[in-house]
This record gives structure tokens, sequence and C-alpha cells, in this order.
């Protein structure tokens, strides 16, 4: 097999989606921790000044919505009304109602006993591999380092002519299944109008390309920093932004499937979320005990069920046992029962804003990426292809 390419992106904090999860898991937080048995289901968008924040609440805590949404947009860096958009002088709109009295009669009851059943229907993916240390894809992983060392060298002052907005781009080169190189690197940086493109390239080479990637894996690379040769005008001024629009930048970077439901603004007793947390929580488990090298989980629901309609776990041929055994193995170790997922994983705590930005994991802040013992008698743990030949590359 000879070489194959791979590509996945991030965003920055201050890329117009990714401002709308944050406000819309920062009402999310806010709900569960005055009252964890909240239900939320809330979306934001924003345009030039304006901000838009609706869905739907049942809660018994005071939210004051628009409070939290100026202060998650200070937080991210937009306190200067030149760029268009800022946490002082934007306009914001709250629009939220009460849940579905409908829906929320299917999810209480679980449809029989008094379980809680599943929010909605759907299927959810999880999925691991051992390219990295965090057990993420290694293209992904990078995307996020660059992203998320954007937001800090902006922060603290060391390239202060960038602004909060940007995306980041890795393709990884793979020989026989292991990645080997990084060819190519996308950037794209907003910056003050009075910086030079020779400047901001060198900048971003040297404070953000370089500190992030393994030396080993730059050999000859081709790195394109704002390819168009000026990124001034961003966030929303340039863009707009809606709750839930990344959903391979928040998963896996294309590289597993995804159901197609987003996870920011909607608590945990949604399984779009709930479900997809525990499914990369059994995913990892089984490759950190060596059981696999990849390990795909898919989940499926309908609204009101509390057990799901299929568990379905694919290897790609790396299972160290019959795949049907450990597809019993996972069914038999996890329970993915709604009622079960919130309690093992402990998800009706406010852990939801810090995962709006930089993926939702291969982190070490939430619950679901604390692994379970997954060993078997009959299963040794194997050294891994990446762990002998030293190929396992972090951000």
């Amino acid at each position: 097999m000879g070489i194959a390419l791979f590509t996945s992106e991030s965003v920055t904090e201050g890329h117009p989606d990714k401002i709308c999860d944050q406000i819309s898991d920062a009402v999310v937080d806010a709900c569960l921790a005055h009252d964890p048995r909240a239900k939320v289901a809330v979306e934001s968008a924003v345009k030039d000044n304006h901000v838009i924040v609706f869905g739907e609440l049942t809660t018994t805590a005071t939210i004051d919505a628009e409070s939290l949404t100026r202060s998650v947009i200070r937080d991210i860096g937009y306190t200067d009304p030149a760029l268009g958009f800022s946490a002082d002088t934007a306009t914001v709109q709250v629009h939220l109602s009460q849940q579905s009295p409908d829906i929320a009669r299917g999810v209480e009851t679980g449809g029989s006993g008094g379980t809680l059943g599943a929010g909605d229907q759907g299927m959810m993916f999880g999925y691991a591999c051992v390219e990295t240390s965090t057990f993420m894809p290694l293209p992904i992983s990078l995307a996020h380092a660059l992203a998320k060392r954007l937001a800090e060298v902006r922060k603290q002052g060391v390239l202060p002519f960038l602004r909060p907005d940007g995306k980041t781009q890795v393709t990884v080169a793979y020989q026989d299944g292991i990645p080997v190189a990084v060819p190519t690197i996308v950037i794209a940086a907003q910056h003050a109008p009075d910086i030079a493109q020779e400047t901001l390239f060198e900048a971003l080479v040297e404070e953000v390309i370089k500190k992030v990637v393994p030396a080993a894996l730059l050999r000859d690379p081709r790195f394109l920093v704002n390819p168009t040769g000026r990124f001034v005008i961003g966030g929303p001024a340039g863009d707009s932004g809606l709750t839930g629009r990344k959903i391979m930048v928040d998963t896996y970077g294309s590289m597993a499937r995804q159901g197609g439901g987003a996870f920011s603004g909607k608590d945990p007793t949604k399984v779009d979320r709930s479900g997809a947390y525990a499914a990369r929580h059994a995913a990892k488990s089984v490759v950190a005990a060596g059981l696999a090298d990849r390990c795909e989980l898919q989940l499926a629901y309908a609204i009101g069920v509390a057990e799901p309609v299929s568990l379905f776990v694919e290897t790609f041929g790396t299972a160290r046992l019959p795949e049907e055994d450990l597809s019993r193995l996972v069914a038999g170790t996890f329970d993915f029962r709604p009622s079960a997922m919130l309690e093992r994983l402990h998800l009706r705590r406010p852990v939801y804003r810090q995962t709006a930005t930089y993926g939702h994991f291969g982190r070490d802040d939430v619950p679901w990426e604390q692994v379970l013992s997954l060993e078997t008698p009959s299963v040794a743990r194997r050294d891994r292809a990446y762990a002998r030949s030293g190929s396992r590359h972090d951000a």
C-alpha cells in the first residue's frame, strides 16, 4: 500500500459558527448549574453586530441569556467595536419558550416503567484509533491544536495583530495506515489591517505551526497562510454563524462517520449529545485496552424509548478477537440507556461550554474520555504497530 493523504480542519473560537456554539452551551451550563434536570434546546445565530438566541427551556433556573451572550463574546475577544461585532455594542435578541409537552412526555416516561427515554430518534457514532495518545485521528488533533494556538498567541499578546476569527487545515500522509508526514498546512487568520503578509506568514510559521506540529512530520512541507493575501474583515462582520454547523470539527474531522446531529445547545437527555459521548467512551475503551487499533461504534435510538434499537461495532480488521465477541463484550459492559449514560458519565453537570471549541473528544477535561478497563483473560495486551515504530504523534 502506498502513500495516502487525509485532511481535517478546525476553526478558532472567534469563528461565527463557534461563537454560536459557545453561546448555546453557555445557556446549557447555566441551566444545569442550578437545575440538573433542566431540558434545554437552544440555538444561536450571529450576523454583523446582531445575535439571536432562541429555542426551548424547561427549567427552574432563572437565566439571563443576554448577559451570558455578552460574556461569551467578551471572553472570545470581541471587545473592539471597530471589528464590527463586540460584546458591549451588539444587539441581542432572546426568544426562549417552554419545551413541547409531547416531547417531554416521551423523554420522561421512556415508554415504560418510568425510565428516561431517548430525547429523539437518530444515529450516533463514536470512534477511536491508536494514532495519538488521546486515541484521536492525527489530522483533526493537529488542526485543533493549531486553532487553539492561534487563540493563545492572540490572547497572550505574542502576536497582538491577530483577531479572533480563523481556520486551520492539516493534511497528513499515511503509509500502510500509519501517519508519516504532514505535507500541507493551511491557516486562515484574521489580522489587523496594517500587518504585512510576509510578517504574518513568518510569525504564524514560527509561533504557531512549529510550536504545534512535531518537527519529524515536517518534511519539505507546504504552508499556505491566508492564501488570498488578506483577512481583515472576519467574525460576524464577514460571515453569518449558526449553532451546530461544524459537526465534523466537533467530532473526528471526517475520519469517522457522523450521525448528523449536532451537540451544542442541547441538554444531555438529547441522545444526539449523550449517545455520541457514550459511543466515544466505549470506542476509546476498546482501543485503550488493546482490543483493536481502530474502533467505530454506532448507536441508534427511537424517541421516548430507553434501549437503543441497534448497536454496531466496526474495527476495520484490527480486532484482537472475533468482532462478534467484541460486540458482546461492549454490549455487556456499557449500558446505553439514556439514564445510565447520564449517570455513568456524570452528564447533568455544567461541563459543556468548554467543549464548544477545539472538539468534544480527545480532551482531558470531560468524563467520557476516561476509559473503562476492558481487559479480558483471553486477550493479552499487545504493543501496537504505532508504538513499535515510534510513529505515534501528538500535537
